[in-house]
């Protein structure tokens, strides 16, 4: 088994960006363990996504509806589809134990989400707590704080 390093950290975080920007969402959700959750907290310094609400809240059984939804014939509001594009700062590790097999990686970012004539900005951090299974690294929670996370938005078509 390989050590993982802040290299490897921050490479999984370019990659899974990247996969996003691909729109590879089935080799996404691989990413992610079975008792994942994908969180868009509503307000600031929010710390429980089940006693407030949040932008999006969602496990492994809604990230997939989501993904069959934006693949369907029939998704009216994805014709034509929408892009996105990841702008990443350099992620920094906020926590890793080996011992464990837990990090925790943050990584501010610039994303755009395009459709049409229309592109919308969305600027923020994320944070991935990742966990090592199998000698491979998983999402267990990918955390996405926008940073007017309390403003009025449109529909968010795909995922951060």
């Amino acid at each position: 088994m390989t050590a993982i390093t802040a290299k490897t950290l921050s490479d999984f975080v370019y990659a899974e960006a990247r996969m996003l920007d691909e729109q590879r969402f089935e080799d996404w959700l691989t990413l992610f363990t079975d008792d994942a959750y994908y969180w868009m907290p509503l307000a600031h310094d929010q710390h429980d996504p089940r006693l407030h609400t949040s932008l999006l809240y969602e496990d492994m059984l809604l990230l997939k509806v989501r993904i069959e939804r934006l693949a369907g014939q029939r998704t009216f509001s994805q014709q034509p589809k929408s892009r996105c594009h990841h702008l990443l700062q350099a992620p920094s590790i906020e926590s890793s134990d080996p011992a464990s097999g837990e990090h925790v990686v943050r990584t501010a970012f610039h994303y755009t989400e395009a459709r049409l004539d229309r592109q919308t900005l969305f600027v923020g951090w994320t944070t991935h707590h990742l966990v090592e299974i199998d000698g491979a690294l998983r999402i267990r929670l990918k955390r996405v704080d926008l940073l007017n996370c309390d403003a009025a938005f449109g529909n968010i078509q795909l995922f951060m």
